[in-house]
């Protein structure tokens, strides 16, 4: 929300406050600001002047000499501009003048004729095209009427002024308005507001005459209210008035428009004018559109609407669509002579649909779909014809026609002083709080030490008692409210799977893994740069109802191609090697009518890439994440079949009865080269929801054994297809109580060895708890052992 501060100073005398004094208060009492700009920033020796008489550039067609009166000297000015006129009143730029661009002016010659200074445009001031009126884009600015000659040009019409960039939260929509500023300035400073004028000195006739109007929705359209204006006179505004539209953000374009879009500053109520005499019947109905629908809007453009948009509707169909835009056929134009006046409510779900439907934003519909007061209609009304009326741009018709079917009531809510100075930690008397309130035009009525609340009309984010807290806090000020330490005997405490999740980044930022957070929403086509088949669940996905664009339309339902996006984006800025890791959420269709929402399954995702890291070096961070959260009877598959992942580099986690608990690997080279990564890559996926399941974080000690261990190497002979964990699965499933653990030592293929075949050796351990061992007892064990492999793998014993 731009607001030019001398406007501002209108409504509250701030005259004598300096504007960044006056920002910094208002920042401290919840007004958030973007920027200060000073209009005509730069400006040095820019006067009014006088065109007193125009020749030709003897030697140029496109130039012409113009004789300039600045009242202290009359000098020769050399110009292209091809709207000058004599006896135009204008902005002249003098020798040794600044522009807002800080392009110093000095004394020149164009085409051998000397010129003392230049005439100015707006865009030499400082302001910026969409500002600027349409006929002034490609001139310079014309002065309409006479101004004393060498005024500086800042002090016409309040020119030079500091504009205030206000960040308005959602919730607060009665702050985007000048008024509205103006009563945070008011509650902020403990000032007065001095409301615009709104009286109307000359009516005539009865607006009934005119216009009927009738509402089939009350719950799409609360309120609406019209007013007539005859005799009408399309002109341009008056400077004073364009000006406070071009530094508040608008483009200045007739009398009528220009009222229009002021008032909708001033109030924050969105107006709008129809040509009345384009309205059939004369009568106004706002209904829901009818299926098939179409109306050409403002902006020249055909929409088609749907029976969920609100429109206004004559007998013969749609004129406008409500709160959002009004239509081609009935715009105010040159030849318009009289006027119905729109001030209206709408529901701010259906205005905010529409808009969103249509990708259709407007000045009125960012402001209705965020909430507007329904009694703010007769002041706005009231307003707009007290400036027709006081320009000359018609004569008003006596009356309003005011449709309000549920008139809405304000319920008074009780805030218990003991509340606000429990939240705030202070010890205001209840006469304070009542002072405080009361800044902010809340009424407030004293019961004990309670106080009864009835906030004003535009204030509709007053719904409960913490909100009068709120209020409390940030006009006493945030910053003098004392600091005390936390009082109570309660205390937080992770949660089981927080617990699980803090282990889990402790264990992989200690592996050498930087932990990542990646985007929930992402492209349809990061699935097919992972290969993921034409049938895969994966692409199962929630489609966004309105995206930011093609490439976040879908919820993920994997995190690796995010991952492979970073790494790939690390190597492509030559990191020579990077690791990284994700625990995020996946998203899946809802299942009706079982689950309404998204479901939400939650993973972990980790990648590497890098000199020395291979397969094993990622088996062994997962292996070392398993150990700390005491994850066990887990082994690991061959997996030949995903896409993702090279065929020959790639195993499955397997927990209990065949539960894939994840899947980790080299990834595939066509994969890795669709994110431009010119190395292996290695990559692992972990359920964690499963992985929460099998967690044993709670540690169980036992003492250190007491009897000595005995310990058996076995080398064996099997064919090149027997997997590591084949083997060890025969061994743990003979080896008995008895057997403590085992690992293999060594892998060996070479001339000894047979072909097609290669030899494996594995270190065993076997103890007893309550005895020291006997070699028949292990022998017995690894006996077993043996003849299990040679059955199952048909092994050799070396």
């Amino acid at each position: 929300m731009l607001v030019p501060v001398k406007w501002l100073s209108e409504y509250v005398d701030i005259k004598d406050i300096d504007v960044k004094v006056l920002e910094e208060k208002l920042i401290m009492s919840g007004s958030n600001t973007e920027t200060v700009e000073e209009t005509l920033p730069n400006v040095v020796n820019i006067v009014v002047g006088k065109i007193l008489k125009i020749d030709q550039h003897p030697d140029a067609d496109k130039l012409k000499v113009l004789e300039v009166d600045l009242g202290d000297e009359t000098v020769q000015i050399v110009t292209g501009a091809t709207n000058v006129v004599e006896d135009a009143y204008l902005p002249v730029c003098k020798v040794n003048s600044v522009l807002a661009d800080k392009t110093k002016i000095k004394k020149g010659k164009l085409r051998g004729v000397e010129s003392f200074g230049m005439l100015c445009s707006f865009q030499e001031l400082g302001f910026e095209n969409s500002v600027i009126p349409k006929k002034f884009i490609d001139g310079v600015w014309l002065l309409p009427g006479e101004y004393p000659l060498g005024t500086p040009i800042g002090e016409i019409e309040d020119l030079k002024d500091a504009v205030i960039e206000f960040e308005i939260t959602p919730n607060r929509p009665d702050c985007l308005s000048i008024l509205g500023m103006a009563r945070e300035t008011a509650a902020t400073l403990d000032l007065k507001v001095k409301y615009p004028e709104e009286t109307i000195e000359n009516e005539s006739g009865d607006v009934n005459d005119y216009i009927s109007i009738e509402i089939e929705d009350a719950d799409l359209c609360p309120r609406y209210t019209g007013r007539v204006v005859t005799d009408v006179k399309i002109e341009p505004s008056p400077l004073w008035m364009q000006l406070r539209l071009m530094k508040a953000g608008m483009k200045p374009i007739s009398n009528i428009v220009d009222i229009t879009n002021f008032v909708l500053l001033e109030y924050g109520q969105p107006i709008h004018a129809f040509d009345l005499e384009t309205i059939k019947e004369k009568k106004v109905i706002i209904r829901s559109a009818k299926k098939g629908e179409k109306l050409v809007t403002l902006d020249d453009q055909e929409r088609e609407l749907t029976e969920e948009m609100l429109v206004i509707a004559d007998p013969s169909g749609p004129i406008a669509l409500a709160g959002v835009m009004g239509g081609a056929e009935t715009e105010v134009s040159d030849k318009t002579k009289s006027l119905l006046i729109e001030v209206a409510n709408f529901n701010k779900k259906s205005i905010r649909k529409t808009s969103r439907d249509l990708m259709l934003r407007s000045e009125a519909s960012s402001r209705y779909e965020k909430g507007v007061s329904e009694d703010l209609v007769i002041a706005a009304t009231n307003r707009v014809c007290h400036l027709i009326e006081k320009l000359g741009a018609g004569k008003v018709v006596g009356g309003i026609v005011d449709v309000y079917p549920k008139k809405r009531v304000i319920e008074p809510i009780t805030v218990r002083s003991s509340r606000v100075n429990g939240l705030l930690g202070l010890n205001l008397t209840v006469d304070a709080m009542k002072e405080i309130l009361e800044r902010l035009e809340i009424q407030v009525q004293l019961e004990g030490d309670n106080l009864v609340c009835t906030p004003p009309h535009q204030r509709l984010d007053l719904l409960k008692e913490i909100d009068f807290v709120e209020e409390v806090a940030r006009l006493y000020g945030y910053d003098v409210i004392p600091s005390t330490l936390f009082r109570g005997n309660e205390w937080g405490a992770l949660t089981n799977g927080q617990n699980i999740q803090k282990l889990t980044r402790e264990s992989l930022v200690a592996s050498g893994l930087n932990e990542i957070t990646t985007y929930s929403f992402v492209s349809p086509k990061s699935l097919d740069l992972i290969n993921a088949s034409e049938h895969s669940i994966l692409r199962n996905a929630v489609k966004l109802i309105n995206p930011l664009g093609e490439e976040y339309s879908i919820m993920r339902t994997t995190l690796l191609p995010n991952l492979l996006e970073v790494l790939g984006r690390n190597f492509k800025r030559s990191v020579k090697e990077a690791s990284a890791f994700e625990v995020g959420n996946l998203f899946f269709p809802k299942q009706q009518p079982i689950v309404e929402l998204p479901i939400e399954k939650k993973s972990l995702v980790m990648g590497m890439y890098g000199e020395g890291k291979d397969f094993f070096t990622l088996k062994g961070v997962v292996e070392e994440l398993f150990e700390s959260l005491g994850v066990s009877g887990y082994k690991y598959e061959a997996e030949t079949e995903h896409a993702t992942y090279h065929p020959g580099r790639c195993a499955n986690i397997v927990f209990g009865d065949n539960h894939i608990l994840g899947t980790l690997g080299e990834v595939h080279p066509l994969v890795a080269d669709n994110y431009d990564i010119e190395v292996p890559v290695l990559t692992a996926e972990i359920d964690f929801n499963m992985l929460m399941q099998v967690t044993a974080i709670d540690k169980k000690y036992q003492g250190v054994p007491k009897y000595p261990a005995s310990t058996r190497d076995l080398a064996i002979l099997v064919k090149d297809e027997v997997s590591n964990q084949m083997v060890l699965d025969i061994i743990h499933d003979k080896g008995g109580k008895l057997l403590e653990s085992v690992e293999i030592f060594d892998v060996y293929k070479g001339a000894q060895i047979k072909a097609g075949h290669k030899s494996m050796a594995y270190a065993l351990i076997f103890r007893a708890k309550d005895r020291t061992l006997v070699d028949e007892e292990v022998n017995k064990a690894m006996d077993k052992i043996l003849k299990n492999l040679e059955e199952k793998l048909d092994a050799e014993l070396r």
